[in-house]
């Protein structure tokens, strides 16, 4: 069962659909305590980075005791800014901080009419050996709505540039997140979802 967390700022119905698309078993997870019969935990998002403060009230602590006992996690877009310590959109408010770093607001480029926010699609610049990326083919377009990203790090498994380079995809053992939309970005997103969710059927036969 893939558990999804609504915490006001995801694009839930599109995610949803896309994992139904696969025939995943998806549910939307009422309180932190059913994240415990989750077998993956999805955290989507648009919008405020501000408004992932609401995932402190006992969804962390469950989020973060999943990944503790070997639970997949993917984080999309906001979900995915979510995995690192923070963003200067909202500095008070703390990330998840499985990821080293944080996030800061994206530079346009007047000249090459690089606007801010970002919106459209881009192409990828993977690393070999992504569980994630498996099979997703080289240069790949994926859709991108953002006007905060998270830097390149160890953990970056796709890199993408506007105006100046930075992480589209990270992997971390079973920690994954994208800052695009794999459920708006046609085939290349659903074999995304789809690896995801081939990481979390091998995880539950082991376990």
């Amino acid at each position: 069962m893939i558990a999804l967390v609504d915490y006001g700022a995801g694009n839930l119905t599109s995610v949803r659909k896309a994992l139904s698309a696969l025939d995943a078993r998806v549910m939307t997870a009422p309180s932190p305590e059913a994240l415990a019969s989750a077998d993956g935990i999805i955290v989507p998002g648009v919008g405020h980075f501000g408004a992932t403060a609401s995932l402190e009230h006992g969804w962390r602590e469950a989020i973060l005791g999943g990944v503790r006992s070997g639970v997949p996690l993917f984080g999309i877009c906001l979900g995915m800014q979510w995995l690192f310590e923070g963003s200067d959109e909202a500095p008070n408010v703390a990330g998840l901080g499985i990821i080293a770093g944080r996030c800061t607001r994206l530079a346009g480029d007047e000249r090459l009419r690089l606007k801010v926010p970002h919106v459209g699609w881009n192409s990828l610049e993977m690393s070999n050996g992504s569980r994630l990326l498996a099979g997703v083919e080289p240069g790949a377009q994926v859709y991108f709505t953002h006007s905060y990203a998270a830097p390149v790090t160890a953990e970056s498994v796709a890199v993408t540039t506007h105006a100046a380079p930075f992480a589209a995809a990270v992997e971390r053992e079973l920690v994954f997140g994208v800052q695009f939309h794999p459920e708006k970005s046609a085939d290349a997103g659903l074999r995304i979802i789809r690896n995801f969710l081939d990481v979390v059927e091998a995880h539950h036969r082991l376990s």
